[in-house]
């Protein structure tokens, strides 16, 4: 007998072959599970207790695997996907998890049967394009002008989460702040930057239908003075400043030695002379309000309030950026620089108004705004967190058909429809990858069945009944109404969803069940490699008896 090798060291864990896909395809399964009650109308609602003990009360897939801290490598990558998913279309993130877990699932059968990962690959990736062909087919376009196609689009997108309730308090609001700052890129394509231009503004109180998107900015500032500056601006004149408005301090450190009394006296006047010069430049031009993103002095505060101009001071640069795009001001670096067409004058209005008991500023009624805040109100903190996150997937939503005009049916049954297709092309494949591509197929069943799950329906039944129907092709837009568990035809129900959102999960989840599949090692307790020149670890002393008085050994 030979003497055996050590190649890796002691302290890792390896673990290879098809032990390591059936502990992936079991990672994502239990993600999945986790996830699967929060899909549809009807779904549960899930409670996480963060570090610092705030709680989250969410079904936003994407919202609970952010908070959950898993172990397992397989798990962190699906959680990856909905994120992904999150981030390039804002809704979906459930069914992403779902269908992986699912791929994945149907996926074991075959590897215990010892069929290569990458033939399973291989069936899994045309399954996908022959998916995406399907929906092509059964895509049909809309109108984004149509308010009514828009609103039901919405709806539907977000009736699955808790703001459903509320009818379309929800989707109103971001078809509003979504029209609001498209911005046509010619060629009928527009363009919706979400994160720059919309702002939510949450302020508990109130009731949720007080929730508007203001046509312009609100911000938590007060102005400068509140007693000498005007509070209510009809029609202003608005200067934006990059600026501070208070006397240059020096780079770095500086020394002036005076030798005469009198010159300091000079020194203060020259302060005062600069900050009154900065004041008239910018009073030049007649401005009603002054922002600035800096600093104001008092001086300066009281040259300006003396011309009646109201100031704003140390803005946050987004909000400076959105106010600009509200109504029409360039931001301004040196106020020698200013020009007339530097000031907004596309407000229709500037007033501080007192909620709750902060004063909010608001620039409002703006002719053309490019930005629009979002004012939320609502009973308690979670429920706003929780509503603001709802109108992030709608207006994730308004922007994806704003982009890409093209809807498929939801209620499970693109995935039904995109499986009996693939079922029937299936007996035309040859070779080994028949039954991967098959199994494919099946494992898109689990959306639809998932929804009939979560309403409580006979699951057999429901199913069987939705197959029939999609077998023999006769209407691609059959599928289950998630509120009641009914087989209902999607377009009568008005229950849509985005053409690209479908895309992406399918897209997502197929790739990445792929990229675990083919996952056949895991080497764990991998050490973080020492700096260079960072010397050994210090050895742990051995403590004796004698030095047992020394501080060390006392407990901390």
């Amino acid at each position: 007998m030979h003497a055996p090798v050590l190649v890796l060291k002691d302290s890792l864990k390896r673990e290879s072959g098809s032990k390591v896909q059936h502990a992936n395809i079991q990672a994502s399964k239990a993600v999945a599970d986790i996830i699967r009650t929060t899909l549809g109308p009807r779904s549960m609602l899930k409670m996480l207790l963060d570090a610092s003990g705030g709680i989250v009360v969410t079904n936003d897939g994407n919202a609970i695997l952010r908070e959950l801290d898993l172990a397992h490598p397989a798990a962190k990558s699906m959680i990856e996907l909905s994120r992904t998913q999150d981030e390039e279309v804002g809704d979906g993130t459930t069914s992403v998890i779902i269908l992986a877990g699912e791929m994945l699932h149907v996926a074991e059968a075959f590897i215990e049967k010892n069929y290569h990962p990458t033939v399973i690959c291989r069936a899994y990736n045309k399954a996908l394009e022959d998916a995406i062909a399907v929906l092509d087919k059964i895509a049909m376009s809309i109108d984004t002008k149509d308010r009514g196609t828009m609103l039901g689009l919405v709806k539907s997108c977000i009736g699955t989460k808790f703001t459903s309730q509320f009818g379309d308090l929800i989707a109103d609001l971001a078809i509003d702040a979504t029209t609001t700052v498209g911005v046509d890129l010619g060629q009928g394509l527009r363009d919706v930057d979400i994160k720059n231009y919309i702002k939510v503004e949450k302020v508990p109180g109130g009731q949720l239908e007080d929730s508007r998107v203001l046509k312009g900015v609100m911000m938590n500032k007060d102005v400068v003075a509140p007693g000498k500056m005007r509070r209510k601006i009809v029609n202003p004149r608005i200067i934006l400043l990059d600026c501070p408005l208070e006397y240059k301090k020096g780079e770095n450190q500086t020394n002036a030695e005076l030798l005469r009394e009198e010159d300091w006296n000079i020194l203060l006047k020259m302060e005062e002379e600069y900050i009154e010069e900065m004041c008239m430049q910018i009073l030049k031009f007649k401005p009603d309000l002054v922002i600035t993103e800096k600093g104001l002095s008092d001086l300066a505060c009281h040259y300006l309030s003396k011309h009646g101009v109201s100031a704003i001071r140390r803005l946050r640069k987004t909000d400076n950026n959105r106010i600009a795009k509200a109504c029409g001001a360039v931001i301004v670096n040196r106020p020698d620089e200013l020009q007339e067409s530097d000031v907004g004058t596309g407000a229709g209005l500037f007033e501080v108004k007192k909620i709750g008991d902060e004063f909010f500023a608001f620039i409002v009624d703006c002719r053309d705004p490019k930005a629009c805040t979002v004012l939320l109100r609502g009973a308690s903190k979670d429920l706003l967190n929780e509503v603001e996150r709802n109108l992030q997937d709608a207006m994730s939503v308004a922007r994806n058909i704003i982009k890409n005009p093209k809807l498929v049916p939801g209620g499970g049954a693109t995935e039904l429809t995109v499986s009996a297709a693939l079922k029937q092309k299936s007996s035309s494949i040859e070779g080994i990858e028949k039954w991967p591509y098959e199994a494919a197929a099946i494992a898109f069943e689990a959306i639809p069945r998932t929804l009939a799950q979560n309403c409580g329906v006979n699951v057999i039944r429901t199913m069987t009944a939705v197959q029939g129907k999609h077998a023999n092709g006769e209407n691609a837009w059959i599928g289950i109404d998630g509120n009641t568990g009914a087989i209902t035809d999607m377009k009568e129900q008005k229950i849509w969803d985005a053409y690209n959102v479908k895309a992406q999960t399918f897209k997502t989840a197929i790739e990445a069940a792929c990229m675990l599949l083919r996952i056949d090692d895991i080497v764990s307790g991998v050490k973080k490699k020492q700096a260079p020149g960072a010397s050994q670890a210090p050895k742990p002393k051995v403590e004796t008896e004698a030095d047992a008085d020394g501080e060390q050994i006392l407990p901390d």
